[in-house]
């Protein structure tokens, strides 16, 4: 429940990266020797990879608020169903167990209903890898594997993080082109290498990994959250306050901050820190000859598509008019019916693309969460609304921002947590 209209004033530090840690926690299924993790984000999908992997034999402790210790002596190859429906991260498993055991017996992955999230890269890497493949009620995988090129065919964030970990184990050399390079990819691969793994390429779309016998332990501190980072800048903004968000990682905000700037936030930045200052005046930036403007999304160095959501509740208080394309999920944007209840001046042209013409004063409505990044949207939405929000179904937001109900009270806003 939010009661709207209250600047967020104050410091924070980012989270660690949700979409960096569930792979990182997955690849410490490669070695039986302990890894020690840091700057783990406290939140629900973290909570449902750890019980996901003691369920195949590892032991996994909290050693503090956000450091994790695992260590996988022995473990099994069947991944349980019920935990894997809950979570989209859980065919990340896959790429460490066959490697790992030359098997691995994995349910199909659940997780946000933003379109159809396709396995077909996955698949098509390990089957290039060797590997032997039944698919029915569970994906049935064995090898041996050996090194190849593989191409991907889309850029595949988890298809590249599920191919990288395989091949760290992989005889031969393996090289994976079109690959994915978002920076919670670039942390994996970075990750594997402080374990002793073989990896060239690092940051571009071709990767050569050099499989080695085996991994040992090692420590690693996950990369701050970009996206959470562009979340807060949105909110500081919309709600007029100053914000400064400490911890962050500059070099992954080039692809954000231009976006942001053409809705008229500027923001002061640091090497790990960034200040929105407050009170600006947010008004869409027109293209050449007064043509409205295109803001779209698409694999790294490109807009983040988890960041979407953010932008099309940032463009309802912006004067000017925008069309916004979300080319890589076809149900993401279908949130925005909740955003024109509250009074946002939004067209749904079809399932990839909306139109929105600011500014539009937003009234606290009731309101669900379809998923993680619609959730903050509503979030955002609701802080900056005249009245009170409720958001039901709080737990899709739990699931990629830690405590956000806490952190957001620290900063000033009126938000509480009930039982419905």
């Amino acid at each position: 429940m939010i009661e709207g209209g209250r600047p967020l004033n104050g410091r924070l530090r980012a989270s660690g990266n949700k979409n960096g840690v569930l792979p990182i926690l997955a690849a410490c299924l490669l070695t039986d020797e302990p890894v020690q993790l840091a700057n783990v984000p406290r939140i629900r999908d973290v909570e449902t990879m750890i019980e996901l992997l003691r369920h195949v034999g590892a032991e996994v402790e909290w050693t503090g608020d956000n450091d994790v210790r695992v260590q996988a002596q022995n473990v099994g190859s069947d991944v349980d169903e019920e935990l894997a429906s809950s979570i989209r991260a859980s065919f990340l498993l896959a790429g460490p167990l066959l490697a790992r055991n030359g098997h691995a017996n994995i349910p199909p992955p659940g997780g946000d209903v933003i379109g159809r999230r396709r396995l077909d890269p996955h698949i098509h890497a390990f089957n290039e890898l060797g590997a032997s493949i039944e698919i029915g009620e569970r994906y049935e995988l064995s090898g041996p594997l050996r090194g190849t090129h593989i191409h991907l065919d889309e850029p595949s964030v988890m298809g590249t993080e599920n191919t990288v970990m395989a091949a760290s184990l992989t005889p031969g050399r393996t090289m994976i082109s079109n690959a994915a390079s978002e920076p919670h990819v670039q942390d994996l691969c970075q990750f594997l290498v402080t374990l002793g793994a073989s990896i060239n390429g690092i940051g571009s779309n071709v990767l050569h990994i050099t499989g080695v016998e085996r991994l040992g332990g090692g420590t690693h501190a996950i990369s701050p959250e970009h996206i959470e980072v562009g979340s807060f800048i949105g909110m500081a903004a919309l709600t007029g306050g100053d914000l400064t968000i400490e911890g962050i990682a500059a070099d992954d905000l080039w692809p954000i901050l231009p976006v942001f700037r053409r809705f008229g936030i500027e923001v002061e930045l640091g090497d790990d820190w960034l200040r929105v200052p407050p009170n600006q005046t947010l008004l869409v930036q027109d293209d050449l000859g007064g043509a409205i403007p295109k803001v779209e999304d698409g694999p790294w160095p490109q807009f983040p598509a988890d960041l979407t959501s953010i932008a099309v509740v940032v463009a309802t208080q912006a004067e000017g008019t925008v069309l916004i394309f979300e080319k890589m999920f076809e149900s993401r944007l279908f949130f925005v019916d909740k955003l024109v209840s509250m009074g946002a001046r939004i067209i749904l042209c079809d399932p990839h693309r909306v139109v929105i013409t600011g500014r539009a004063p937003l009234y606290g409505q009731r309101m669900s969460s379809p998923d993680i990044r619609a959730g903050m949207a509503m979030v955002i939405a609701a802080l900056c609304a005249e009245g009170t929000s409720t958001i039901g179904d709080a737990y899709q937001i739990d699931k990629g921002y830690e405590r956000i109900d806490e952190r957001l009270r620290a900063l000033g806003a009126r938000i509480e947590r009930i039982e419905s």
